[in-house]
């Protein structure tokens, strides 16, 4: 008996020792960067369009994907929206996309969510979009560092 109640003791201090929920750090697109993860933005949906895709029997039913373009005063960037996300991705809409990162795609930077993230509607924002600063029309290459 002793041992068991040793044992959920020692849950109960897992418990407590778990760290408190950190509040979240905004970011502008603007410092959106490759390789940037775990971000979270306030931002503008100024468009959305679906992604048509084959159909693949392998699926019961095909994932919906959207590429939204959505922006903050200090620029745009393209956001993946994937199933029912798609749904809260219209335009006008202004979210929180929380946990997201930077994933490349044809050397250009797309925002993705990633198994934490988060999307939720929220008041219509103040600022206007600095549409001219698309991050997703900027090339980057691909450069593999060689150690000196």
């Amino acid at each position: 008996m002793a041992s068991s109640s040793s044992s959920s003791s020692s849950y109960v201090q897992q418990e407590w020792n778990k760290p408190a929920k950190k509040e979240p750090v905004f970011t502008k697109v603007s410092q959106l960067k490759p390789g940037t993860k775990g971000r979270t933005l306030i931002v503008k949906v100024l468009s959305s369009q679906k992604i048509e895709q084959p159909e693949d029997r392998s699926f019961i039913r095909s994932p919906t994907l959207a590429d939204c373009l959505i922006g903050d005063e200090t620029g745009t960037i393209i956001f993946n929206a994937h199933d029912e996300q798609v749904e809260l991705m219209k335009p006008g809409t202004t979210v929180i996309i929380s946990n997201a990162k930077i994933d490349m795609s044809k050397g250009s930077m797309r925002l993705v969510d990633d198994v934490w993230s988060q999307i939720e509607i929220t008041d219509p924002a103040t600022f206007k979009v600095k549409e001219d600063n698309n991050l997703s029309l900027i090339e980057h290459e691909n450069v593999n560092a060689v150690a000196e």
